[in-house]
């Protein structure tokens, strides 16, 4: 039987033999993602992100519009079916636009239709990094088998949220593209920090067991001089949730009570560089009912005395320190 055609396979860009979007294995948590991050570069405030994601299992692409503004949590989704177009990254309400790759790209989301409107600009402000292929099984099943790039830029441009339009000039900020299998509620925990500092950034993708044993580390020190993206080759992580009295607070099953996140974490550099990171923030984007955690913007500043801001995801199933109360059905066992 003949096997549907898009225009893509006209292109030199197949990976198997079988006609595109057809993806090794097929898998329903198989997704291709671009995820963007703005944020200040000078204090907390405002944040905003916007995801772009198609899934071939599903014949489907969908988009979300998320962030905080003036203090308010905000969350939207659009989706289309493929209808014969898997490629063209655009749902309607929301697109991203590769203007020239790894240099330029643009993000739309209509502010008539969107819970955040957006007309972004991001610019390159380091070389991407792509870090090499992460996976993680329980038994035969694949939980997560992906690669992934991350990159550092500026935003220009503006932002729409309850009928009110705001600027962007130069704020920091990153953007990922992914591939690959994805199960994200049957990981116990990832972290996912992503540090800008005025002479570069530092990112990490980090997965463990319940119990804190180590799955997966990768990321990178990159310069804005354009210089080569200095790989981490270890990373530690000592943070703790923040209740609204300022105290310790514990992340119990929903994370309620829980208003941000403070702590410190060590990346250690090929060749031995060794940076310390001390951050403070807020719970600026929580992935329930999804999952647990989610997004928090922190003020950071390093040991060498460098000072910027950061996003540092917390999410999971279920840890030792940051979920140890939570029961999620059909977690990794330790």
């Amino acid at each position: 039987m003949a096997q549907p055609l898009t225009a893509m396979d006209e292109h030199f860009v197949h990976q198997i033999p079988e006609p595109l979007p057809n993806v090794q294995p097929r898998h329903p948590h198989w997704r291709e993602s671009y995820f963007f991050g703005i944020h200040r570069p000078d204090a907390l405030g405002d944040i905003v992100f916007l995801t772009l994601a198609h899934y071939p299992q599903l014949g489907s692409m969908d988009s979300l519009q998320m962030g905080r503004v003036e203090g308010v949590q905000i969350i939207g989704h659009h989706s289309r079916p493929y209808n014969g177009d898997p490629h063209t990254t655009d749902v309607g309400a929301a697109r991203v636009r590769v203007v020239r790759p790894f240099e330029e790209l643009h993000l739309w989301a209509d502010p008539e239709r969107c819970e955040i409107g957006m007309d972004l600009t991001f610019r390159a402000r380091t070389k991407p990094y792509g870090l090499r292929r992460g996976t993680m099984r329980a038994g035969h099943e694949i939980i997560w088998d992906q690669s992934h790039m991350l990159q550092s830029g500026t935003y220009q441009g503006t932002y729409t949220a309850s009928g009110v339009t705001r600027q962007v000039d130069d704020w920091w900020g990153q953007r990922d593209h992914s591939w690959g299998i994805r199960n994200h509620g049957r990981c116990p925990l990832w972290l996912w920090f992503q540090i800008q500092l005025p002479d570069g950034f530092l990112g990490v993708w980090h997965w463990e067991l319940a119990n804190g044993a180590r799955v997966f580390t990768d990321g990178c020190w990159a310069a804005t001089d354009g210089s080569e993206p200095v790989p981490l080759v270890d990373f530690s992580h000592a943070m703790e949730w923040v209740g609204a009295d300022g105290a310790p607070g514990a992340f119990g099953e929903h994370g309620e009570s829980i208003t941000g996140l403070r702590g410190q974490c060590v990346f250690t550099l090929e060749g031995g560089r060794r940076i310390v990171v001390d951050a403070e923030g807020t719970f600026d984007r929580p992935y329930e009912p999804f999952h647990r955690g989610g997004l928090n913007q922190m003020s950071v500043r390093t040991d060498d005395g460098r000072h910027g801001t950061a996003i540092y995801e917390v999410t999971g199933s279920h840890h030792h320190r940051y979920f140890p109360d939570t029961v999620v059905e059909g977690m990794l066992p330790s």
